[in-house]
């Protein structure tokens, strides 16, 4: 029942974060990014699982957070360069690292709630 009710909420954030990106200049990256989540999380609820899918998806998304975390203004340079300033004070990424660093754990995030229908399927 727990999982259900996670995937519940996933699946309507993940939705949610899709629409909000869609006035975004790479609209069609993640707002497929946050689609393909959402229609997972959503289709777990009515216990339909497709564990290629997921590996396939968990992929994608890890290894374009590794590139995110290694990229110019990424992960590790608002960690090193820039000594991990807040990334939450406002929703305006005025400083470039902002972007690359949301995008980062959006992407792990994704792939945990991804995971979990992957471990956990009851």
């Amino acid at each position: 029942m727990l999982l259900i009710i996670l995937n519940v909420i996933f699946c309507l954030a993940f939705a949610a974060f899709a629409y909000v990106n869609l006035n975004d200049v790479d609209a069609f990256l993640w707002v497929s990014i946050y689609v393909v989540a959402s229609v997972f999380c959503g289709l777990a609820v009515f216990g339909k699982y497709y564990p290629i899918g997921y590996l396939i998806a968990m992929a994608f998304y890890l290894v374009y957070a590794v590139k995110l975390f290694f990229a110019k203004d990424g992960v590790r340079d608002w960690i090193v360069k820039y000594r991990t300033p807040s990334i939450v004070e406002t929703m305006q990424a005025t400083k470039p690292y902002i972007e690359q660093t949301r995008e980062f754990f959006g992407l792990l995030i994704i792939t945990g709630a991804l995971a979990l229908d992957y471990f956990v399927v009851p």
